[in-house]
Formats: structure tokens, sequence, C-alpha cells
């Protein structure tokens, strides 16, 4: 399974990394903002995609919304420290599986990832 980790910050990026690599994911690739992870969604083809809401040049929400616009079907995850509800709802409605709020615990990561490809493969 490929996996797009896209955050700004590389700190989280590594961490994410740790936990996915873990779960036995090793096929992995990083993007430090939504523009940069417009750009490798192409080529990377990714099975899943690891999003956070604040980031410069491109937030998360907006390359949520350019990625559903293009046609992409693949699930994506909102990991972020944007916890009100209003945001959360913004977030399903632009076309986020799940979400996790930051700080989180490798479990707590497991598993919303868990719980996510369990949904799309039974919608399947």
């Amino acid at each position: 399974m490929k996996i797009l980790l896209i955050d700004d910050s590389k700190t989280m990026r590594k961490i994410q990394k740790g936990i996915l690599i873990k779960m036995g994911y090793t096929d992995l690739e990083e993007a430090c903002d939504g523009l940069d992870g417009l750009s490798k969604v192409g080529s990377f083809e990714p099975d899943l995609l690891l999003v956070d809401w604040n980031m410069p040049n491109m937030d998360g929400l907006t390359f949520v919304k350019e990625y559903r616009a293009k046609g992409h079907k693949k699930p994506v995850l909102m990991v972020t420290t944007e916890a009100e509800k209003a945001r959360v709802i913004e977030a399903i409605k632009a076309g986020v599986n799940n979400y996790v709020v930051k700080p989180f615990t490798p479990d707590l990561l497991q598993q919303r990832i868990e719980e996510t490809l369990s949904r799309m493969a039974t919608a399947k």
C-alpha cells in the first residue's frame, strides 16, 4: 500500500512515518504542503493520504477539495490541530474520510487508519 504524508512539519512526517513503518507500511512518500502533495499524487498514486490542515502555500482543506475535484477517490485522513466540530464537518464535506486531532498517540493513528481502510473496503 502506498501512503502519501502531507504536512509542513518534517518532525510530524517523521512521527507518522515511524508509526506507519511499525504497522508494516513502507511505500511512503512525503510532501511539505498541498501544492507539493498535488504534484506528487499523479506519479506516486497513493492508496491513502494523511493530510495536515494548516500549511503554507496550499492548506490541507484546499488540497482535499482539489484532489477530489480531479476525480481521485482514495481515502484521505486529516491529521490536524483543528478540533472544532464545525471544522471537522467542513473537512468531511470537502471529502475527508476520517479525522485525527494532534497530538495523537500511535495507537489512535493506527486505529483511524485501520477504520478508514476497513470502511473503504466494505464500500467497494
